[in-house]
């Protein structure tokens, strides 16, 4: 029986194994622009299903390289993102744009040559204090996708200004309104808007690192402002127009009117969890869930702002 059982575990170790070798990721890179390409991801959260790729990644071939814009959730993505920009464009990845911290942006690092790897001093510094806690997250939220994957910290620092590449002009910005330090990039040659996780479409906001709804809200209109003809969100479909800018902001709005006056009604956590969600934003992907995070981590704010307000006894 002892030998049976050891055989039956062996035979069950050698098929996950073959199920985890099995573990690949589909990317395809649509072209948006001239030279210009995004690698589109779910709008769902992140779940074994989908390995963690819920996130949108870019790369534009510049005629002097190729510039890259964040490498996904884990090792496995960052490879088959690699494999594919070689298979689309002969041309040598020379900048790898890292948007933030988050480990949907940040994780494939390891593919890539750390000499190419670029981000805001403040966000390699969020990564390096965060990054690990973040690691262990993910590999429980999907599992074997991460394997080998490790936390990659970028050498090289990126500054706000203009980034000249081969013929490109890249104005790179950087806001803080979604985790504190996060990277826009606005190329000039084609108007393309990289705008990463300041902006969401069709998917409802991440806002646990948000240093403010209202600090948020008004970076975005500065960055509605811009001469693009196309916005690649972090999540959720490319654009041509102001529509995701316009969903941005209404959501934004309701979400800092909601906490606002349910503070002021005393509400507690549970009943603002559960307060229903406008009509008008249910073809957003994940409302109630966001919605719950939302108010875990932003709502004891308002209570403190709202308890201030009380007259004194």
């Amino acid at each position: 029986m002892i030998v049976r059982g050891l055989s039956l575990l062996w035979l069950l170790g050698w098929s996950l194994i073959g199920v985890a070798d099995e573990l690949r990721y589909a990317l395809e890179a649509t072209p948006v622009a001239t030279n210009t390409w995004v690698v589109e991801g779910s709008t769902g959260n992140f779940s074994r299903d989908n390995g963690g790729n819920i996130v949108n990644v870019a790369f534009i071939a510049t005629g002097d390289g190729v510039v890259v814009i964040d490498t996904g959730p884990s090792r496995l993505y960052g490879e088959a993102l690699r494999a594919l920009i070689e298979a689309t464009t002969d041309e040598p990845i020379r900048h790898v744009l890292l948007t933030h911290h988050h480990p949907d942006h940040v994780f494939g690092n390891q593919a890539f040559d750390p000499d190419t790897l670029y981000m805001l001093d403040s966000g390699r510094q969020a990564l390096a204090r965060e990054g690990e806690a973040f690691s262990d997250n993910m590999y429980r939220l999907v599992g074997d996708w991460m394997r080998g994957t490790e936390v990659v910290v970028p050498a090289n620092t990126l500054a706000p200004g203009p980034l000249v590449v081969g013929d490109h002009r890249f104005w790179l910005m950087e806001f803080s309104g979604h985790t504190g330090s996060d990277l826009v990039v606005f190329d000039e040659n084609t108007g393309v808007l990289f705008a990463s996780d300041m902006v969401f479409y069709n998917r409802a906001l991440t806002t646990p690192q948000s240093p403010g709804l209202m600090v948020w809200a008004k970076e975005l209109m500065a960055l509605s402002e811009l001469p693009y003809t196309l916005v690649v969100p972090g999540h959720g479909p490319v654009v041509s127009d102001d529509s995701a800018f316009r969903q941005m902001n209404d959501y934004l709005s309701w979400l800092y009117q909601t906490l606002s006056k349910s503070a002021s009604r005393g509400l507690t956590l549970a009943e603002v969890m559960n307060l229903p969600i406008p009509d008008r934003f249910q073809g957003m992907a994940g409302t109630r869930y966001e919605l719950i995070r939302t108010t875990t981590h932003l709502y004891p704010r308002y209570e403190k702002a709202a308890l201030e307000l009380l007259p004194e006894r």
